[in-house]
């Protein structure tokens, strides 16, 4: 099949299968390719629709796909969404009994599956290989491509050996995806997939639909309990923390205060972890409360927000847990208190970690790249495009361009601070270093004598809160760093000296103006948006909705998205072919729920 001809049956599955009218993005130019034969790497946003990249040329080339996923939860719920539509789907994963995966198989070998979802521990086994030898494979898609990269957050050592997907099945094209890679982990990719002849597409980084604010940590839980009251009340979200000990304190806090939040870490049995998972996916408004060992191919449309309490290791790693919000487009939060002792942990977890030399700098090169996300005084997305080699004009949506801080000459004040460190011999924190500057007649000032020091009292100009920023941005600009055999205590860096001798003036940012998140308009269909009648209909909609995930054991959005009976409330359809007009709408759905979707909508009009 020619390039045209493919793009207009992939058209046709488009809109019978998934209901779409027509392609986003680059997905026209990718499928055509893939279907076409050809090796692809693909990096788009997560909620730009990667998924169909591959699962639409499984339906145009003879075969099964076979898809590298990583996390069983991600299969199922793409398995059931694939099944909902009609499409001959299933997977293969230590979840199953030995009945289960014996009949999967079989209809693998059968050619009776369009795909198959298969772990990357199960693909390399014996006989997955030899059940692949036996069956025509259509592609090979390997998600999440990022875990193959050994400097990246979610590295995984099976992902190394996938490159034996090109020895052993050189005629069978292969597509990788992610939703995250900066130049080096692109090439990473390329080079240990054995993906040299591939074409690679980048889409955007840029999720307009988030809105990215990043706040002076001062009292976390508060600041925390406040935006979701203020911001989110009842709406599902995410809330990161770096330790399991704060993830189940926040989540039992939360929950003490009225927030249904579930705790999620590896230390947890697995049983509870699948539950408060399973959870989170089926239940409307839940709040996870979680380590970075919950996320990775979550695939709930209608999070609205993901909140750090605890800086990330990298851009890489921000951008791929706060891409968790919004995948449905509609405008969701990526919220983030951070502060001088986020920065000190890090470094330390750096400088102490067990690896060599060469991934302790790219390590810090990653973490001065976040920290310097975290100081801007620019537009946050503008930085955070840049990281990956795009440009783009401010954003006017984040917080630094809503309510944009000024910077000021500090020159003094930095000189002042890493006098301070030097003075006190290096051997205390921000905390004690403020007092002194500052003239406090503390009992640990008198202990330790720095009442007698020419640094005592002379930054008594500037408050607490001053300083602390001061101290922050020090550390950001590594002007200072952490002594990691004294908790919490400030060192001089090498680059302090220029600073110090009057040769290198400092400029640092003031903290940003409190503005009201709350004016933010809400574009498209959303429940807030849709007032009167259309507003009741989408509530009997969504219970309607509910009544059968229930009934089918699946999450809501597995049934349809958000959007999809937001444009129904607010078209309110009269018969099956206006129905099946709007977006989500394939003919198995429209066979499926149409006449009871339109009995709600005559229902509700009276």
């Amino acid at each position: 099949m020619n390039a045209p001809a493919t793009e207009v049956a992939a058209l046709e599955v488009l809109r019978r299968v998934f209901g779409h009218a027509d392609f986003r993005g680059a997905q026209r130019e990718i499928l055509v390719h893939v279907a076409g034969g050809g090796d692809a790497l693909v990096l788009m946003p997560t909620g730009g629709g990667k998924s169909l990249c591959y699962q639409l040329p499984a339906l145009l080339r003879p075969g099964t796909a076979v898809v590298v996923s990583p996390l069983i939860a991600l299969m199922q719920d793409q398995v059931a969404a694939l099944r909902q539509l009609g499409v001959r789907a299933a997977f293969l994963n230590s979840s199953q009994g030995a009945s289960e995966s014996s009949s999967t198989e079989r209809a693998f070998s059968h050619g009776e599956l369009d795909l198959l979802y298969v772990a990357p521990e199960r693909l390399l086994t014996p006989r997955m290989l030899e059940l692949l030898a036996r069956a025509q494979i259509a592609l090979f898609a390997i998600d999440e491509a990022h875990c193959v990269s050994q400097w990246g957050h979610d590295f995984r050592p099976e992902y190394l050996q996938l490159s034996m997907l090109h020895e052993r099945f050189a005629e069978v094209p292969r597509i990788a995806l992610t939703a995250t890679a900066d130049p080096q982990t692109r090439e990473e990719i390329l080079a240990r997939l054995a993906l040299g002849r591939a074409r690679v597409f980048i889409s955007s980084f840029d999720r307009p639909n988030i809105r990215y604010t990043i706040v002076e940590k001062r009292d976390a839980r508060g600041q925390l309990l406040n935006f979701i009251r203020e911001e989110h009340p009842g709406e599902a979200g995410i809330v990161y923390c770096l330790s399991r000990r704060k993830v189940e304190t926040i989540s039992a806090w939360l929950a003490a205060e009225g927030v249904r939040s579930l705790p999620y870490h590896a230390g947890m049995d697995s049983a509870m972890r699948a539950a408060h998972q399973a959870r989170f996916q089926n239940e409307e408004g839940a709040v996870m409360v979680a380590t970075i060992a919950f996320g990775m191919g979550i695939d709930k449309p209608d999070v609205r927000f993901v909140a750090h309490l605890d800086l990330p290791r990298s851009i890489e790693a921000y951008y791929q847990e706060t891409g968790r919000a919004g995948r449905d487009g509609a405008p969701a939060d990526a919220w983030m208190v951070y502060g001088l002792g986020d920065a000190v942990q890090q470094r330390r977890l750096i400088d102490t970690s067990e690896g060599d030399e060469a991934f302790r700098r790219i390590a810090a090169a990653k973490l001065d790249a976040l920290l310097g996300l975290c100081e801007t005084a620019g537009c946050r997305r503008v930085r955070l495009l840049e990281y990956f080699g795009e440009t783009a004009a401010a954003c006017g949506n984040c917080d630094t361009c809503r309510a944009p801080p000024a910077t000021w000459d500090a020159t003094e004040a930095a000189r002042m601070a890493l006098s301070a460190i030097y003075r006190t011999g290096q051997r205390f924190g921000a905390v004690h270093l403020i007092d002194v500057l500052r003239g406090r007649d503390t009992e640990r000032v008198r202990r330790w004598g720095h009442q007698s020091l020419s640094v005592f009292g002379i930054g008594a100009g500037l408050d607490e809160a001053a300083w602390r920023g001061v101290f922050r941005q020090l550390v950001a600009l590594g002007l200072a760093r952490p002594d990691h055999g004294r908790h919490g205590a400030l060192q001089l860096a090498e680059s302090s000296r220029p600073v110090l001798k009057g040769e290198q003036r400092v400029a640092l940012r003031h903290a940003a103006r409190r503005h009201d998140a709350r004016q933010r308009g809400r574009p498209g269909f959303t429940q807030a948006s849709l007032t009167g009648a259309a507003g009741d209909l989408l509530l009997r909609l969504k219970a309607w909705r509910a009544e059968q995930a229930r009934a089918q054991a699946l999450p809501a959005y597995v049934i349809f998205h958000d959007s999809t009976l937001a444009a129904i409330a607010a078209a309110a359809p009269r018969d099956l072919d206006a129905l099946a007009g709007l977006p989500g709408i394939g003919a198995r759905k429209l066979e499926r729920y149409g006449e009871e979707l339109l009995r709600i909508v005559g229902e509700a009009a009276g």
